[in-house]
């Protein structure tokens, strides 16, 4: 008889396992081999910590994490059981599990009080790893390490907050911050009639309220992480536009006058709460001089741009294991999806433009953890980081898309974890500045900032004359910006190719050969072309497919 009943109709077969559980950190050679290169000895101490976040990160509890948390989205909570005014947001508790392992590992705030050598490169590969597993809490976590450096601002408020935000101990609920073992902090910036054009704000600062703080009259379009303890703000004060710092919750204990209006209905990013706020004589903290905001917030602003690479990178390393092991398993046609020469191709090309995202994001990390003290790396960062923003994130929804095409209809499907991630894709890419606001960033580095190009051909230079594609792709660079007839028209195209060609010279640089010259084939060499699954005649696709696996995959000798 049936073991699975009278009314049985078929035998499956031919379905790919479960990925998970699987140790998302071992599995990434890419990333194992930067940290070896950028990180060690200094990464000793964090080794542990590490192998703790890659093995929950490629776990079904993990999975299943992510999954509650996006089918259980945050609730908006305007007012109690008796008509008072509430404004707070309730989550699933996976948000609370998520959120509560990124503090726990400090991945919120711990490099700017650790005593590691190199803690924000430990950092990168801890939030990197992390948000594999789910995406949306990372915009907390992301919000609260910009905003220590930007609080620097004020001595006196960052000896007050800094503790708070980089504590491992996570604290949610409103309360006043002497009574919290660990805070988080958001931030308030886009209005209706500006978005990036933060010049137009009209929120108002009037500089009458008690021990020098300001009472804020306005709105913010845009307000993320709203559950936060703390949030900096830009408002017009009398002197311009400037920055605060504004709690939640006042010494007192009553609740500042921030009023959450509704939340925001998002494309992707379901598990993270993003409100629209209204300000009725909220009280805050300047932060920084009357009329230098923008200046102010920047600090923030570069860090956060810095994480928009490292999940942008997350994502593309998640989606190409998803398909990597589809194919692996699944078989059409006489053999596995993996062996058939079309679909190679497709996965070694999405192998390699993931490791070049992969790649560059830890030399960024690891230049932020320099860059205190050597000036030269302040001056890559002042173009690399934009550039790499503008590119990284750009490509992540094309990776995302041609990934969840590798898994057929199984990838359309929600179950598959796949729309999840392409939902997301487009996400890093829009905030902290649109593409164009990146790219125009570029140029304004290379117009005011001469060392900012000569730190990023200081790095090329050693990669130079290993590879007649990037040469010629280093030199048609310098051609075009030598004619800046036109630059804002074109600043993207600028853009595009200080990222691309900074990725290539790192991976002829370090990454095997199959994985370079794979790169500067399709990417860098003559009649490129824009799809995935286009590499030239004598790719070496198996072995690439291989390294980027997120776990051994059958049929391949010696695994």
């Amino acid at each position: 008889m049936n073991p699975r009943g009278r009314f049985a109709t078929h035998t499956v077969s031919n379905q790919p396992p479960p990925l998970a559980p699987h140790d998302a950190l071992a599995a990434d050679l890419a990333l194992d081999e930067a940290l070896a290169r950028w990180g060690r000895p200094g990464l000793a101490a964090a080794g542990g910590r590490l192998a703790e976040i890659g093995a929950l990160a490629g776990s079904e509890q993990a999975r299943e994490w992510a999954f509650d948390a996006h089918r259980h989205p945050p609730r908006l909570v305007t007012h109690d059981r008796y008509g008072e005014r509430a404004d707070e947001v309730e989550f699933h508790p996976s948000w609370h599990h998520l959120l509560g392992r990124a503090v726990g590992w400090g991945l919120h705030g711990a490099p700017w009080t650790s005593g590691e050598a190199t803690p924000h490169l430990a950092r990168a590969a801890g939030f990197y790893l992390w948000s594999q597993a789910e995406a949306g809490h990372g915009c907390p976590v992301s919000m609260t390490y910009a905003a220590v450096p930007a609080l620097r601002a004020e001595e006196s408020l960052a000896a007050a907050w800094t503790p708070l935000l980089s504590s491992p101990a996570y604290d949610p609920g409103l309360r006043p911050a002497a009574g919290k073992r660990g805070a988080l902090a958001g931030m308030a910036m886009t209005e209706k009639q500006g978005g990036s054009d933060v010049r137009s704000n009209t929120t108002v600062a009037d500089p009458g309220g008690a021990d020098g703080e300001y009472v804020l009259t306005g709105h913010k379009w845009f307000c993320s992480a709203p559950m936060s303890d703390v949030f900096l703000v830009l408002a017009q004060a009398p002197g311009g536009l400037t920055c605060f710092v504004l709690p939640r919750v006042l010494p007192d204990g009553t609740r500042n006058a921030v009023r959450l209006v509704r939340l925001k209905d998002k494309l992707g990013n379901r598990s993270n709460a993003s409100a629209e706020v209204e300000f009725e004589g909220a009280l805050a903290s300047r932060l920084g001089p009357e009329g230098r905001g923008v200046a102010t917030i920047l600090a923030m602003v570069n860090a956060t741009r810095l994480d928009c690479v490292l999940g942008s990178a997350a994502l593309m390393r998640r989606a190409v294991g998803e398909a990597s092991w589809h194919a692996a398993h699944r078989r059409a046609f006489g053999s596995s999806l993996a062996d058939q020469p079309a679909m190679a191709n497709v996965l070694a090309d999405l192998a390699v433009e993931q490791e070049a995202a992969t790649t560059l994001a830890m030399r960024l990390a690891a230049a932020t953890d320099a860059a205190e003290a050597d000036p030269g790396e302040r001056a890559l960062l002042r173009i690399a980081l934009p550039a790499a923003k503008y590119y990284v994130c750009k490509r992540a929804p094309s990776v995302a898309a041609e990934a969840l095409e590798c898994l057929g209809g199984n990838g359309y499907v929600e179950e598959s974890g796949m729309p999840m991630l392409f939902r997301e894709s487009p996400l890093n890419s829009v905030w902290e500045g649109a593409g164009s606001v990146q790219a125009l960033d570029v140029l304004r580095a290379l117009r005011r900032e001469p060392d900012a190009l000569t730190a990023w051909l200081g790095e090329i230079a050693p990669a130079r004359g290993a590879d007649p594609r990037l040469d010629h792709a280093v030199e048609d660079l310098l051609t075009s910006l030598a004619d800046l007839s036109e630059p804002e028209y074109s600043a993207r195209r600028l853009a595009e190719r200080i990222a691309v060609v900074f990725q290539g010279a790192l991976l002829v640089r370090y990454a095997p050969a199959e994985v370079a010259d794979a790169f500067c084939a399709s990417r860098l060499g003559p009649g490129g072309c824009v799809t995935f699954g286009t590499l030239p005649r004598g790719t070496d696709a198996a072995a690439i497919i291989d390294r980027a696996a997120p776990a051994p995959l059958p049929g391949r000798d010696g695994l």
